[in-house]
């Protein structure tokens, strides 16, 4: 059973800086071809300041949290019974390579379906740029299936 008394709580927020070899091998990774995303001169060419960062790389850069699973027995997951139900990004600019980001999560929401066959943790993180303009929101959503 999760514990709702979760919702609501703030992650304390982390700083990553956006490097360009990572960048080349999460494009690579993901099958992406343009050119845009492997070449820098490419980036700039297209009008980025930088490699620009994929659009669903910011996942990945979320996960350089400390200890980013840590919290999952707390709220009451089981690794064993999850998945990852749904994700969607909001981008206000495109970070690219250099950049240096801040991320800020926090649980949105805790709540069940089917009598508490399956229960669904919201965490939406903000993410910042050095700035502290906002450069997207990322919304996840897990879902834990009980017997």
């Amino acid at each position: 059973m999760l514990d709702r008394t979760w919702k609501g709580h703030e992650f304390p927020p982390f700083t990553v800086t956006v490097e360009a070899g990572r960048l080349r091998f999460f494009a690579k990774a993901i099958g992406e071809t343009d050119p845009v995303y492997l070449d820098e001169q490419a980036a700039k060419a297209a009008g980025y300041r930088g490699l620009p960062v994929p659009p669903t790389f910011l996942f990945s850069l979320e996960h350089e949290a400390p200890n980013p699973f840590g919290w999952f027995a707390a709220v009451g997951l089981d690794l064993k019974k999850v998945l990852h139900g749904e994700q969607s990004f909001t981008y206000h600019q495109v970070p690219v390579a250099g950049d240096v980001l801040t991320f800020r999560a926090r649980l949105s929401d805790l709540y069940d379906k089917k009598n508490g066959a399956l229960e669904f943790v919201v965490k939406e993180t903000r993410v910042t740029d050095a700035a502290g303009m906002p450069v997207a929101e990322l919304v996840s959503t897990i879902v834990q299936r009980n017997a």
